[in-house]
């Protein structure tokens, strides 16, 4: 029988499966479940730094002692915090897989102190989903890429436990801020993130939300950066995220050079049975090409091993459009 066993960032894993930061990791007893459908690790729903400052907005707003303004804000904070680390301790003392705490950040402030406590709390590992959108025409794209860095450092130098930072995939050099982080301690990335995307109801005249889950063919977007990642910065840990529906795709991600591979929107789709399923699609392959661990077709399809690497790096439909008259 194949062996599905894999390390990232350090941890070890009985097999490359992580359940991403969602609702599915919002409670114990989610997590239990994911654990008894296979998972080999989970990431705790994320502490939103911006939730928290809009509810301690809302309820400085809402008091007729302007004084009081600190004491909510900090009462709000205290509030979550100590909501999130009594989930993360008690997933931790529940379950035998990692258990990975998330923090969304978009500042660099107090959340320094916060990742000390969720090490405290029992935390295997801590993943920073950071997103700075930007909007201003006078910041550089190299001013926006030293707040990542910024945050990545301050929080190495405040805990113990492996830092994990969570891309988009629009950056002007991928492999470059990804070997910076590297530089500054963060054992691993997570590529890539989905955001919220906002769209309109034309309709109505509103703002709404655009579709939540991803799609199969969202692979692609991260396919070609995990091959290319993991051949030219291998020093950090790779975990391939979006459009990761079956165990075609976890395999796809693996042969691509991944450690890990999170899963979404098909456990959201499927339920946490769709798990077992996709192990056993890769454990199945493997055992037909007669692998008997990760590591003996791990990165096999990368952009170092492959005969032909600028496959990677075309960005143009030349063969297929030619073809097509």
């Amino acid at each position: 029988m194949a062996d599905l066993r894999t390390k990232f960032v350090g941890l070890d894993l009985q097999n490359p499966l992580i359940v991403s930061s969602s609702g599915l990791t919002d409670s114990v007893e989610k997590i239990i479940k994911l654990e008894e459908a296979g998972a080999g690790a989970v990431v705790l729903k994320s502490l939103f730094e911006e939730q928290i400052l809009h509810e301690a907005g809302m309820l400085a707003e809402s008091s007729n002692y302007p004084e009081a303004d600190d004491y909510l804000k900090h009462y709000t904070r205290s509030q979550n915090l100590d909501t999130y680390l009594s989930l993360l301790e008690g997933a931790v003392a529940k379950t035998k897989i990692p258990v990975i705490a998330s923090i969304n950040c978009m500042s660099v402030s107090e959340w320094f102190d916060f990742a000390r406590k969720i090490e405290e709390a029992g935390a295997h590992a801590l993943e920073l989903n950071v997103f700075f959108m930007p909007a201003g025409k006078d910041a550089s794209s190299k001013n926006y890429e030293q707040l990542y860095l910024d945050i990545a450092e301050n929080v190495k130098a405040k805990i113990n436990i492996p830092v994990i930072m969570k891309l988009g995939q629009n950056f002007t050099n991928l492999l470059h801020l990804a070997d910076l982080l590297y530089h500054r301690g963060v054992e691993g990335v997570v590529l890539f993130n989905r955001f919220y995307s906002p769209d309109i109801n034309i309709k109505e005249l509103r703002m709404t939300t655009s579709e939540v889950f991803s799609s199969p063919v969202d692979l692609r977007y991260s396919l070609r950066w995990v091959a290319i990642m993991s051949a030219l910065v291998e020093q950090i840990d790779i975990a391939a995220s979006t459009g990761v529906h079956d165990g075609t795709a976890l395999i796809k991600q693996l042969l691509a050079g991944a450690q890990a591979v999170q899963v979404c929107s098909a456990i959201y789709k499927n339920g946490p049975a769709h798990i077992s399923g996709m192990l056993q699609e890769l454990s199945d392959w493997m055992d037909d090409k007669n692998y008997l661990d990760l590591d003996a077709f791990r990165g096999k399809m990368n952009y170092s091993n492959i005969p032909d690497p600028e496959i990677y790096e075309r960005s143009q439909f030349m063969k297929y459009f030619s073809n097509h008259h």
